[in-house]
């Protein structure tokens, strides 16, 4: 697979500066507003532009939503955002899901990305302002009409009213609205004055997948359309040789077989009959120097990786000058295997090359990248390339990659239609870009009395950076492997967080919650093992170690106070979490016993600030099924290699979590006027180290290597 790299598009996009707004097009009224690029070094760096909302001559509002919705819930709250500001019933939005374009780039991630759990941080004032600014020029355009001053106008549920009772709909202002100037500064709502921010609401998008009306990426279906399923060598990153096609063109109802980079695509007009003439193809396949590749020989040049100095990620004090003085130390090292995205909804894209374009549609992550990758794959202009999202069946970081579109378009310019590509659940499992593995060396140095005053993290493991975004890396420096150990909350003197990246030859993608889940695991496990070795209670330990840093005492103070800390029931024990990531502050309990099987989690409690929550029904969706997600990988997952290839095919030996072994999960969220913090990912990392923590409370053994069940099989 080839790299591609966007930076020079992106910054060649930037240069030509922002995108402006405000412009009556199609009788609509178009809002939209200018903002720097979030965290921008230089002028060169991608611009993040604008968002836009459109009011109609009928009062009808659209939000273009710019990032992906895989049921974290952007098509309910982005529209919350701009109803709020711009007074309307959040019912009356219609959502259209946004083109690539630059204008639609996520400034805290410099691309047109949905991941990272930045949607609603990135869009939390900048569509607050368009609705804003949206109702001020409605508002102005009212006053304008009535001769009399804007500020006796009011605007509410779709009107503007004047004080002396004339009224006007949003519809009926628009034309002159449109050829008003936007203001350049608008006034936000008052939080008091919220109606929408806040309030549970209805999803917007439920109705159509109740209805079966929506559209994910597997429905899509075009006139002519071909269904494509593709054969790609048992080892990723293997080559065809050679290949006898000559009994899948045989089986009725195949139409074609083509040959792309990635192996052979054999097509008819259901999936059924494409699988099947795919099964009788005879491939010989070159596997190259992955073939060679197994889970120990991967471990052992991990390991032999792991002396090598690293990039300092953070370095606080002396860092470890000094920790040979410490009066004793405490040192361990956690490993975590390679894990499958596995979403849902298998990998699969549909493509059609037409009057010299190319329309790629399905459940994409990262459009822009669909867009130039999908250019470079078929040797077109990317301004002939156009990306149509659909909703995505899951997501998890998988959908970022581009490979399936870049197939998918592939194979439709080599047969001359339209095609769908559908991977099966075995494609999807065996060809996955994986979470990295990882091996993290863990110490601390204690002073006489015990505490803790030099601690050194070590990670190593691939870079998933490195790899797909190489410009990000310099020196050695992956700002997405330190997550979870460079933002340590803990107040202790001298720290030192380091990475060694190092290739294993398998690939690895972003995986829900990135770097936070394999650093959280090995950073709270440790810090139990501090405990443990100075004889104090973890709570108690974790508290003297935040001092200062209120949002995370005040967290844990709660989750261990709500879950009953120091009073388990006969024969159960509380493990701990606690950490900030992506802005938001948690903790989580988890009350586990044994079994013969092995743990057994009966409840866990999570305590989350995470400043102020958009809508609060979604949001515990979002906490519970990323605690449901770390829990059921942790337990029992991992990914394994032999002869190069992955030995997990499906459900069967890559279990998910059955609803007979969820535990009650109780969920607090702080009350807080901070700006809001991310969601999406923040439930994965903790409850695997709380769980962990239980375990070794019951048991007496530390757990430091995942999955948790298969030191208990």
């Amino acid at each position: 697979m080839k790299k591609y790299v966007l930076q020079d598009k992106l910054e060649s996009s930037a240069r030509r500066g922002f995108i402006k707004a405000t412009s009556a097009l199609s009788g609509a009224l178009v809002i939209g507003f200018n903002l720097p690029a979030a965290g921008a070094k230089t002028v060169d760096a991608p611009m993040l532009t604008n968002a836009w909302v459109k009011v109609d001559s009928k009062g009808a509002v659209t939000l273009i939503c710019h990032r992906s919705e895989m049921g974290q819930g952007v098509y309910t709250s982005m529209p919350m955002l701009v109803a709020e500001e711009l007074d309307v019933p959040l019912s009356s939005v219609k959502i259209e899901m946004a083109p690539s374009a630059p204008v639609y780039i996520n400034a805290m991630l410099g691309g047109q990305i949905t991941g990272g759990s930045t949607s609603v941080r990135d869009a939390w004032t900048k569509l607050r302002e368009a609705g804003a600014s949206a109702r001020t020029m409605l508002v102005g355009a009212a006053a304008e009409t009535w001769k009399v001053p804007a500020a006796e106008c009011t605007a509410a549920n779709g009107v503007v009213m004047h004080k002396s009772g004339k009224k006007l709909s949003y519809g009926a202002l628009v034309a002159k609205a449109s050829t008003m100037k936007a203001p350049e500064k608008v006034a936000l709502k008052d939080p008091k004055d919220w109606k929408i921010i806040g309030k549970n609401k209805p999803r917007l998008d439920t109705p159509s997948k109740v209805y079966g009306k929506a559209q994910f990426g597997i429905d899509v279906k075009k006139p002519g359309m071909l269904v494509a399923s593709l054969a790609q060598a048992p080892v990723i990153g293997g080559k065809v040789v050679k290949v006898n096609d000559a009994k899948a063109k045989a089986l009725k109802g195949v139409v074609s077989v083509v040959q792309i980079p990635d192996g052979v695509a054999v097509l008819a007009k259901d999936f059924y009959t494409a699988k099947k003439g795919r099964d009788l193809l005879e491939i010989e396949w070159d596997n190259g120097a992955g073939a060679d590749l197994d889970n120990e020989s991967i471990a052992a040049a991990l390991r032999t990786a792991s002396v090598n100095p690293g990039a300092i990620m953070r370095k606080d004090g002396s860092g470890v000058a000094d920790m040979d003085k410490a009066a004793s130390k405490v040192e361990a090292e956690y490993e975590l295997p390679f894990l499958a995205h596995a979403t849902l909804e298998p990998v699969n894209c549909t493509a059609e090359i037409i009057n010299g374009e190319c329309h790629v549609t399905g459940p994409i992550q990262f459009q822009q990248g669909a867009q130039y990758g999908v250019a470079a794959g078929i040797n077109m202009p990317p301004e002939k390339v156009f990306i149509h999202t659909t909703f995505l069946g899951g997501g998890y970081g998988r959908k970022l990659e581009l490979d399936f579109q870049i197939q998918a378009a592939q194979i439709a310019k080599a047969a001359g239609v339209p095609v769908k590509l559908l991977w099966s659940r075995e494609d999807d499992m065996t060809h996955d870009f994986y979470r990295p593995l990882s091996l993290h060396q863990m110490t601390a140095g204690l002073d006489a009395a015990g505490n803790v005053t030099t601690f050194h993290s070590k990670l190593t493991s691939p870079s998933v950076t490195a790899r797909a975004f190489p410009p990000v890396v310099q020196n050695g420096k992956d700002p997405f492997m330190a997550e979870g150990a460079e933002n340590l909350t803990y107040k202790i003197p001298n720290i030192v967080v380091e990475n060694v990246i190092h290739d294993t030859g398998i690939r690895v993608g972003y995986w829900r919650s990135v770097s936070n889940a394999l650093n959280a695991f090995a950073v709270e496990s440790f810090v139990d093992e501090i405990a443990l070795a100075t004889k104090k209670d973890p709570v108690a330990l974790r508290m003297e170690m935040l001092k200062g840093d209120t949002r995370s005492q005040n967290v844990l103070k709660l989750a261990t106070e709500k879950a009953g800390w120091g009073k388990a029931a006969s024969g159960r024990a509380l493990g701990v979490a606690q950490m900030e990531c992506y802005g938001t502050h948690s903790a989580v309990v988890a009350e586990v016993s044994m079994t013969k099987e092995g743990p057994k989690v009966h409840k866990v409690t999570a305590v989350v600030d995470c400043g102020i929550v958009v809508h609060p029904d979604q949001a515990h969706a979002q906490i519970e099924s990323g605690i449901l997600l770390g829990f059921s990988s942790g337990m029992k997952n991992s990914i394994t290699i032999k002869n190069g290839a992955v030995e997990q095919t499906n459900f069967h030996n890559y279990p998910m979590l059955r609803m007979s072994e969820v535990p009650l999960i109780d969920i607090t969220f702080v009350s807080s006027s901070a700006s809001p913090g991310g969601l999406g990912e923040v439930g994965v990392p903790l409850i695997m180290p709380a769980i962990a923590n239980a375990v070794a409370t019951l048991t007496g053994k530390r757990v430091h290597k995942l999955p948790l069940m298969g030191s208990f099989a």
